[in-house]
């Protein structure tokens, strides 16, 4: 009896430790199961984050090498690359879901792309004006002063060159004629001929520059480094232009021929420089000679 009471003790302990083994290995093998699955998560997680952190240092490399060119869009660049290293610190600090830096990327890489654009057509248009502004020293090498404010006008133009929504001077054009008193005009290249000089230019359509009124100052310098016409002085800040006429255009975004005359006598032989300004920055130059 005794064995029998001592034999059924034993099962009942034997299938209490069964029980507490299948448990065991239960609970074992749902932990493993979620250690597993926290570890391919963060795995996840990880290379996701690291492939967002490639896409960032790849766009300030970008905007680092452009903001090394010292073009007038230095300061929006620089802008545009201090948002990228804040995100690239937050993406260091952050240990979560990293979908919403992917979104903030796209966005990034967005304005990249308009910038980057506008960047390579700034350039372009600086490389432009740089030969102009050397051809415009060397034309008035003979006045030293005048000579060092025209470099001077031309280093602030070739810093600030304007954007998409300035407008765009174009077809720069000047002819010698004589005037009879009939009101016929006669082309002419003879300075004791002369009596009138047709200027002429072509104001670019541009559909996001602002419409109305414009002032255009023409500055017409002879061989002499006189300023002709009205030779009057307008001061635009810290900085004085002397022109020949102000041409007044009505700019509704299209289009626009703008021609007048320069009534004149005695004109000197030799070259001649024709500049027109927007207030204080030049927008188009161009030479003519007469003999």
């Amino acid at each position: 009896m005794e064995n029998q009471k001592s034999n059924s003790s034993l099962k009942a302990v034997i299938a209490v430790l069964a029980i507490l083994l299948v448990g065991s290995l239960v609970y074992i093998f749902k932990m493993s199961s979620e250690v597993e699955s926290v570890h391919t998560e963060m795995t996840k997680t990880s290379s996701e984050k690291e492939s967002v952190m490639k896409d960032l240092q790849d766009l300030k490399a970008t905007y680092d090498a452009a903001i090394a060119e010292n073009t007038s869009m230095s300061e929006e660049l620089i802008q545009e690359r201090d948002k990228v290293v804040s995100l690239m610190e937050e993406l260091k600090k952050s240990s979560g879901d990293v979908s919403k830096f992917k979104n903030k990327i796209q966005t990034l890489q967005g304005n990249m792309k308009v910038l980057m654009a506008e960047n390579e057509g700034l350039k372009k248009q600086n490389t432009t004006l740089t030969i102009q502004r050397d051809s415009t020293v060397v034309v008035l090498g003979e006045s030293k002063k005048f000579n060092e404010v025209l470099v001077g006008q031309n280093e602030d133009l070739a810093k600030t060159v304007e954007k998409g929504s300035k407008l765009s001077v174009l077809n720069l054009q000047t002819a010698a004629y004589k005037l009879k008193s009939s009101g016929k005009e006669i082309a002419t290249d003879k300075a004791s001929r002369a009596n009138v000089l047709k200027i002429s230019f072509t104001i670019a359509e541009n559909s996001i520059a602002k419409s109305g009124d414009k002032d255009y100052y023409v500055q017409v310098i002879d061989s002499k480094n006189n300023v002709l016409g009205d030779a009057k002085t307008i001061t635009f800040g810290s900085k004085e232009l002397m022109y020949s006429f102000i041409s007044s255009v009505k700019y509704e975004n299209k289009t626009v021929q703008v021609s007048q005359d320069l009534a004149g006598k005695d004109f000197a032989k030799g070259m001649y420089t024709v500049n027109v300004f927007d207030k204080d920055q030049l927008v188009s130059s161009t030479n003519f000679s007469l003999k």
